[in-house]
């Protein structure tokens, strides 16, 4: 039986990994709650995100879902300075799969999940109002390495379809502001974050 999350709070470790298993992005974030498009996540700036070679920590909080689709999308806030200007960025993967962490294998024997998809290479990024892009308000990133993988990997074509009709409905999703890719869904979650992390901070 799939577990999942169901108390805000509870530690959620995301790993994404590339089409051969190798690893690749992982980050720790807290479960905010779950509805109609997804399990929402969230984390505070100094968040540490890593793959193999490479790590950064992010400036801003964040927060994202996980919906029972091939796509994961993270939003920034515009009240915060995102080094790029970026006010959504969604990995095109696999459909997320979730698993309960052994209370054993945790501090306080607390509750933990793990969330786990692949990346499939395309982006699709937007950006805030007023940051000047010559890529446009948003756009599908990647399109080489996805070409790349494709051919190493061998992605099957109904794969490398999905995939791309994936990208395309998301990026018009973006542009028109389709929920939850406006302004009202995600900041209802960086309330709920907020006052997760205000709870664990006492």
């Amino acid at each position: 039986m799939t577990q999942r999350p169901s108390i805000p709070g509870e530690p959620v470790r995301a790993r994404y990994t590339k089409w051969d298993g190798s690893p690749h992005w992982q980050f720790d974030a807290v479960y905010l709650g779950t509805d109609e498009h997804g399990i929402w996540v969230g984390y505070p700036a100094g968040t540490r995100f890593a793959r193999p070679g490479l790590g950064y920590r992010a400036r801003t909080r964040g927060v994202g879902y996980f919906p029972d689709a091939g796509w994961t999308p993270a939003f920034y806030p515009g009240d915060q300075d995102h080094p790029y200007g970026t006010r959504v960025y969604t990995d095109l993967t696999t459909v997320p799969e979730w698993r309960g962490v052994p209370a054993g294998r945790r501090r306080n024997g607390a509750r933990a999940f793990e969330v786990t998809m692949v990346d499939l290479d395309l982006d699709v990024i937007g950006f805030h109002a007023g940051h000047l892009d010559p890529r446009g308000r948003a756009f599908v990133d990647d399109r080489d390495e996805f070409a790349e993988h494709r051919v190493r990997y061998g992605y099957p074509d109904e794969l490398v379809a999905r995939v791309e009709a994936d990208a395309q409905t998301l990026l018009a999703a973006v542009l028109d502001g389709e929920a939850p890719f406006d302004d009202v869904v995600p900041e209802r979650w960086f309330a709920v974050l907020d006052t997760v992390l205000a709870g664990s901070a006492r």
